[in-house]
Order: C-alpha cells, then sequence, then structure tokens
C-alpha cells in the first residue's frame, strides 16, 4: 500500500501500514448530540467519508465505528432549559445528523455506538485504570485520571504537562467535579449524579450512581469494536486537547497500543472564525440546501484538503453549484451521447484509475492533484463527444465517474441522479438559477472595479475561475461561460 497521512502526534506524513493486513479499523468522533447539525459538524463525516471511500477502491475491507455521545453535560443543561427529557433531546438530535449525512451522500459507518449503550464497557474500564495505579475516587462518587501516572500524557499535541491549567473541556468544569481533584489537571472518568440532574441520567457503578465523563466512551467503544490496536483514529482538529489526550492517556493506561495514526480536519470558518453555535455564524444544511442542490454543499466539503480550513462566504456554494453544473453536464451529454456506462462498470480498482489520479489521493488525500485529473478527462470526454468518437466518450464518462465516485460525487448515482438534466443548456431552469448566482458576484466585482478594490475584483475572478466559470469584461459589462 501506498497511502500516506497526515499523522498529528508525529506531525509528518505516515504510511497507513495496517494492523491487520488487508483490513483497516477506524474510530471517528462523531456527533455530541445537543443540537441541530450544521456544515461545520460535517466536515469530518464527509471527510473521512473520502477516506473510507478511497481505502475501499484500493480493495481493503473497512471497519469504519462513528459514535454518538448521547449524554454529556450540555445535552442534560440544554434539555433542562427546553424542558425536555434529556433521552429524547438526544434521540431528536441525533435523527437530525443522521438525515444530514443522508442527505450529503455520506455512507453509513459499520457501527455507530452510543454512549449510553456501552456503560458497562465504561465502568469496566474505570475499574482497570484503579487497578492498574492510573485512577482513584474521591469517596464521593467521582473518579479521576491520574496524569501524572502516564509519562506520555501530552505527546499527540507535544505539550508539556507543567504548562497545562487544566485536562477537562473548558464547557464541562463545575466545581462538584473539581473538588475531589488531587491535581487540578487530572480529569473525570466518572462522574457522580447531582441532585439536580435526573434520576435517570445516571448508573449504578462500585463507586455509586453517576454517569461517565466526555473521554471514556471513546476509549472504551473503540476498543469494542476495533480492538486493543487500530489503524486510524479521526475527528475535527478541536478535538486533540483535551478529548484525544485523555482517550489516549486512558487506553494506553489500560494496557492498549490504541490508534497507530491520528487524523485531523481542520474547521469550517466563517470570517476566520471557527463555525458554532456560540458565535452565532452556523449554517443549517436544511438552510441551504433549500437555495442550493446537496450535491453543491458536499463539493464544496470535500473539493478543499482536509487539512486545509473551509472559508464559508456568499461565493462558496455559487462556486460550488457552478462547478456541479459542469461535471453533471458532461456525465449527461455523455449518457445522451452513447448511453449509461453500468454501475458494475464503474467499481474500477484504483490500480486502473489514472496514475495522477491515484498518487494525489495517495499523498493524503490531495484532492485538489486528483480534481485536476479529473477535469483533464472531463475535458478529453467533452473532445470525444464533439468529435463523434463514442469509444472514447465511454471511456471517459467511465473514468470521470469512477474518481468523482472515490469524492462520493458521481452525477448519476443514485444518491445524485435525479440532478441529471441540470447540465448547461440555457434553456434549463438550473442554469438559470445558476446565471442568477454567478451575476450577483459579477456585480459584486464590478462594484469592487468601480471603488478601485482590485484586489476584491481579483478574489471573484479567481474564485469564479476555479469552479470552472471564465468571466470576460466587455464594452456592456461583464459575461460568463463554463470554461
Amino acid at each position: 500500500m501506498t497511502l500516506h497521512l497526515h499523522d498529528s502526534k508525529t506531525a509528518r506524513l505516515q504510511p497507513l501500514i495496517p494492523v491487520n493486513p488487508g483490513r483497516v479499523g477506524i474510530y471517528l468522533c462523531g456527533a455530541t448530540v445537543q443540537g441541530s447539525p450544521h456544515v461545520g459538524h460535517l466536515r469530518a463525516a464527509v471527510s473521512f467519508d473520502t477516506l473510507v471511500r478511497w481505502l475501499l477502491r484500493q480493495g481493503l475491507e473497512v471497519t469504519y465505528v462513528r459514535n454518538v455521545t448521547d449524554i454529556d453535560d450540555k445535552i442534560l443543561a440544554k434539555s433542562a432549559e427546553a424542558g425536555a427529557d434529556w433521552w429524547a433531546w438526544a434521540y431528536r438530535f441525533e435523527r437530525e445528523f443522521t438525515g444530514a449525512y443522508d442527505t450529503l451522500g455520506v455512507l453509513p459507518p459499520t457501527y455507530e455506538p452510543r454512549a449510553t449503550g456501552h456503560i458497562p464497557d465504561q465502568i469496566e474500564l474505570v475499574r482497570r485504570l484503579i487497578e492498574r495505579g492510573h485512577a482513584y475516587d474521591d469517596g464521593c462518587g467521582n473518579v479521576y485520571f491520574d496524569v501524572h501516572s502516564q509519562p506520555d500524557y501530552g505527546s499527540i499535541t507535544r505539550q508539556r504537562l507543567v504548562d497545562m491549567r487544566t485536562t477537562e473541556d473548558e464547557a464541562q468544569i463545575d466545581a462538584a467535579v473539581e473538588a475531589g481533584k488531587r491535581d487540578p489537571r487530572d480529569f473525570a472518568l466518572w462522574k457522580a449524579r447531582k441532585d439536580s440532574e435526573p434520576e435517570t441520567a445516571s448508573w449504578e457503578s462500585p463507586w455509586g450512581r453517576g454517569r461517565p465523563g466526555w473521554h471514556l466512551e471513546c476509549s472504551a467503544m473503540s476498543r469494542r469494536y476495533l480492538g486493543d490496536e487500530f489503524d486510524i483514529h479521526g475527528g475535527g482538529i478541536d478535538l486533540r486537547f483535551p478529548h484525544h489526550e485523555n482517550e489516549q492517556a486512558q487506553s494506553h493506561g489500560a494496557g492498549w497500543e490504541f490508534a497507530r495514526l491520528w487524523v485531523h480536519n481542520a474547521w469550517v470558518t466563517t470570517k476566520g472564525e471557527k463555525m458554532s453555535k456560540s458565535l452565532g455564524n452556523v449554517l443549517s444544511i436544511g438552510a441551504l440546501t433549500r437555495d442550493f442542490p446537496a450535491a453543491a454543499v458536499r463539493w464544496a466539503l470535500s473539493t478543499v484538503h482536509h487539512r486545509s480550513a473551509i472559508e464559508w462566504g456568499p461565493e462558496t456554494l455559487p462556486a460550488a453549484a457552478a462547478a456541479w453544473v459542469k461535471f453533471s453536464g458532461f456525465v449527461e451529454r455523455a449518457i445522451d451521447a452513447v448511453g449509461e456506462v453500468p454501475v458494475e462498470d464503474l467499481a474500477v480498482p484504483a490500480s486502473e484509475l489514472p496514475g495522477g489520479f491515484v498518487s494525489a489521493m495517495d499523498d493524503d488525500l490531495n484532492v485538489a492533484g486528483a480534481l485536476a485529473v479529473i477535469h483533464e478527462h472531463l475535458k478529453r470526454g467533452n473532445t470525444a463527444i464533439d468529435e463523434g468518437d463514442a469509444a472514447a466518450v465511454k471511456r471517459e464518462q467511465m473514468l470521470v465517474r469512477s474518481m468523482l465516485d472515490v469524492l462520493g460525487l458521481d452525477p448519476a448515482s443514485q444518491q445524485w441522479r435525479s440532478g441529471l438534466g441540470a447540465g448547461a443548456g440555457a434553456d434549463s431552469s438550473e442554469h438559470e438559477a445558476l446565471d442568477a448566482l454567478v451575476q450577483a458576484l459579477i456585480s459584486e466585482r464590478a462594484q469592487a472595479r468601480a471603488s478601485k478594490d482590485w484586489a476584491r475584483a481579483d478574489e471573484l475572478r479567481d474564485r469564479l475561475a476555479a469552479a470552472g466559470i471564465a468571466v470576460a469584461d466587455g464594452r456592456d459589462g461583464a459575461s460568463w461561460k463554463l470554461a
């Protein structure tokens, strides 16, 4: 295997050498179902969906685990504010997340375990850590991990313990939990039930009635489904500390090898700020797909390198929609010309895909490089259509669709085929909608030029060009066409 991924722990590209040859185990930290999903939440799911698709295309067996955190401080607080049962609150938003994954064509994981479904596993892990000298209880129902007992604590983020103030999530620090710590940098494994919390939000344990700390579930569930050692642990870059540091400390303390590679995706930002409900800059999938096809949202999330931040602005979806029209239009024309390549013929193994595409994907999932190759074959396909070369049209349709399928974006797939017909024909309603969106950007560019804001004008032109839209300036203003 030649796939290399950037490992956060070593801060360099590392080859993926599976624990079990021919099989890859992946654990992705999934949603904490405290509220509705937004596009920032879904970045990780889409990024890892691309990874899973590429591994499958390479003929590997993939066991993919994406957990659901269905109980924690935030869920309890928000459900109480709403006057709802915490479990009903969590389940409501779990279903919303599932709907959003489906909308964006994210493959279902092999397993999607809930924290509340693995309480015995978590209690057993706490017991094991106490026995091995890595944890202690305070006699009041709380159990803590002793960070000084684990020599490699801080190794994922390359921090020294002496420089840390706390190893807890700032949002989950409270006096009741802090009170029993021997050191403020220790973190909670098991939290004693509070009188203010519902009885149903706690479980019997050797230390009294309570519930697990946030980090415990992932150590317990990754071992349950993937074993003592597995290949890839992933999540958003914000989870590296304290969540992933604490997961590793728990698992190593238990004597497990845990994850070989740590793969993290960057944020979706708006005006340089991480997208979050607290900042009020979130964009829901439902709102975005009212004005744009879901495929355009997927395109915007899929076609930026997973370690690069996506700056989400007014031009993000118009550019993505334009690119989608360009590719779906080619597929539509190719099918009209020679018929649809059967789905079974699209399962081209990686070894038979264009070499440039394979090299790019094997280089830490370099989707920009992969897209450049897809563009080349799109142009060849369009030329073949114009020249009436049926064999070449069929071949390029197969290659373009096969490569797009790795990105979850085959226009003729079951997921997206209802969008076929959204080609570049001037009489299509989709083209009219695209024209309105592009004209809005052209108008903004004209205003920038009038104000002599050349940098902004050039930025808008370049964004349109990156989406496959060529802008020509004339005496009567600017016009556009698909390049």
